[in-house]
Order: C-alpha cells, then sequence, then structure tokens
C-alpha cells in the first residue's frame, strides 16, 4: 500500500514485511541505488495507510490503527475495538482528527484522535472492504461491502444508512469520490466500475472492457474529468468521467451547442423514451445474466414475505425497509 505526503514529493510505503519505508518521487542518479529515505521496523503486518491531510503525520492498520508522526519511529498512539484485523483505515478531509477503519468482523469503527479511543462502531450483515469520506459533506461517508451494495452513512446517525447504492453483481471493492461530492466512483469484482450520484440508488454510468478482470483499485482524478482504475491483469486505466464530453478545446460555438443541448436533457429527462435512451447501457453477457437472476431471487424473496405476512397474525411480521435490513448493531 502506498500513500503520498502532504505537501511533498515523497511516498510512505506498508506492506507484509512489517515496514513503513519512506521513498523520494524522484528516481535515483545515474550509478546511484535507490534506497527508502527512512525505515520503520514494525511488530505486525500492516494493511492499510492513510496520510492526514494537513498534518504530518499517518495511520496505519493491521491488527490495530497506529497514529504515527513523521519524525518519530514509534507510534503516537494505538486504538483496537475488538480482535479481528483492520483492513483500511481513511482520514476525513474536513474535520481532520476524525478517522474510520473497515475490520474483518464486518464492523466500520471511527476513531477521534484527539481523544486516542474510538468513537463508536457499526456493525453490518456483512464485511466492508474500504470507506471514502465525502470531501464536501464532513460528517457523510461511503462503505463498499461485500454484499454487492454501498452504503451512505451520516457518522451522527449510524443506525439507518442515507442511502443505499445497487447496482453491481459481485463484491465491491474499492470507491472513490470527486472532488465536488456530487458523484462516487466504484470498483467491483464483477469486472466493472460504476459512476453513482450520491443521492441515487441506481448508478448512471457503467464502465467495462472486454479484457478487464477484477477491479482492485479505483481514483477520481483532482480535476473531476478522468477516473483511474487498476485491475487484475495489472493495467491501469484511464476513464472519462463524463463519457460523451470532448476532450480538448472547444470553440465559443461548440460551448453554446453542448450547454443547449444539456438544457434539453435536462427538461425532458423524465420523458419515457428519452429517460430510456439515457438509462440504457451495453452490458457484458455474465453481468446482464446475473443481474437477470437477482431480479428473480429477489421477487421471490418479496414475494414470500408477503405471503408470511398474509397468512400470520397482523403486525407479527413488519415491513423493514431496504435501508433498514443490513445494519446489525451500533455500539458506542
Amino acid at each position: 500500500m502506498l500513500v503520498l505526503k502532504t505537501g511533498s514529493h515523497n511516498l510512505i510505503r506498508v506492506g507484509d514485511d512489517k515496514t513503513v519505508k519512506q521513498w523520494k518521487m524522484d528516481g535515483p542518479g545515474y550509478g546511484e541505488e535507490e534506497e527508502p529515505l527512512h525505515t520503520i521496523l514494525g511488530k505486525t503486518v500492516y494493511t492499510g495507510i492513510d496520510h492526514h491531510w494537513k498534518d504530518p503525520a499517518f495511520a496505519t492498520c493491521g491488527q490495530q490503527v497506529d497514529i504515527w508522526d513523521e519524525q518519530r519511529t514509534n507510534p503516537i498512539c494505538s486504538m483496537n475495538w475488538g480482535f479481528d484485523s483492520i483492513s483500511s483505515v481513511k482520514f476525513n478531509p474536513i474535520e481532520t482528527y476524525l478517522l474510520g477503519s473497515c475490520a474483518s468482523d464486518r464492523n466500520i469503527v471511527l476513531y477521534d484522535m484527539r481523544q486516542a479511543t474510538p468513537l463508536k462502531k457499526v456493525v453490518l450483515d456483512m464485511r466492508t472492504n474500504t470507506i471514502c469520506w465525502n470531501p464536501m459533506e464532513a460528517f457523510h461517508f461511503t462503505a463498499a461491502n461485500e454484499d454487492y451494495n454501498l452504503y451512505t452513512f451520516d457518522m451522527r446517525a449510524l443506525d439507518i444508512p442515507v442511502m443505499v447504492h445497487m447496482d453491481h453483481v459481485s463484491a465491491v471493492l474499492d470507491v472513490d469520490y470527486s472532488p465536488t461530492g456530487k458523484e462516487f466512483v466504484s470498483a467491483s469484482f464483477d469486472k466493472s466500475i460504476r459512476i453513482f450520484p450520491v443521492d441515487k440508488s441506481r448508478s448512471r454510468e457503467v464502465y467495462h472492457t472486454k479484457r478487464m478482470q477484477h477491479v482492485i483499485c479505483v481514483k477520481w482524478t483532482s480535476d473531476s474529468k478522468y477516473i483511474m482504475c487498476g485491475s487484475d491483469e495489472m493495467n491501469i486505466r484511464l476513464w472519462k468521467a463524463n463519457a460523451s464530453e470532448k476532450l480538448g478545446v472547444l470553440t465559443s460555438r461548440e460551448k453554446a451547442a453542448n450547454d443547449y443541448n444539456q438544457k434539453l436533457k435536462e427538461k425532458f429527462q423524465y420523458h419515457p423514451h428519452v429517460k430510456r435512451i439515457a438509462r440504457h447501457r451495453h452490458l457484458p453477457k455474465s453481468i446482464y445474466s446475473q443481474i437477470q437472476e437477482q431480479r428473480v431471487m429477489k421477487e421471490a424473496r418479496r414475494r414470500k414475505e408477503m405471503n408470511r405476512r398474509k397468512h400470520s397474525k397482523p403486525g407479527s411480521v413488519p415491513i423493514v425497509s431496504e435501508r433498514k435490513k443490513h445494519v446489525v448493531a451500533v455500539v458506542k
């Protein structure tokens, strides 16, 4: 795992060798050997790292969450809640003293650096692979889960997700927000990436290629125009955030035409034929068949629950909303 130091040209790297190493981004000179600037020998295997957005500090995770100062060889503080390994840790870009982590026991744990203690945790039905904080809304974050869904939470009320995002047909492995905070992109084991609006449960765009395998990681560039993803066949791909957007310099007439066309789309976006054309996407046969299969399974579960409620005592089988189904408990 690599992370870029804030305000510098150095990288910090962790791995299975129980070491934390700092490297220069610039290559070595002629005849020089490339060596790390600084090496810290840890006590456990590190599975994730993230750098503080302002201060010269970073966090690592493994058996516990450690907060490090760049000038020290021992962690400033160590925090844990439970005994399972932690797979990911992320700092909040606005409230920079807050950070969150994902553990293999299905927990999402929130920490406060100032208190050096965990704040609260939420337990979901299945394991969360990673989280990403909204860069514009300080208390909102999105979790990529093994149950094919993404969950946007408000950290002040973790008992009910703000939104459940459903479209993937396999485990979601990574998620990243656009700089505007209005959309995020997700990478999945189903060999596709999807772009979701934060306030919608369905994706607005899906990207896939014949050669692209399981997508492991995804990032949204700082200019909000491109998306980068890395997949199992060891390739990095660059995508446009808006698939129909023209690249390069636009003339004034082209800008006016684009603005006019966009306004027309917004005006007639709810017309049935326009909506059908705007939503239509070609999908690989594997994804399409899995979508159809999951649709049949979901309808069967709904019909079974409806029959159980119909033949039971009134009130004995409550109606549970989709947002409440996946949260097991909130512990403070």
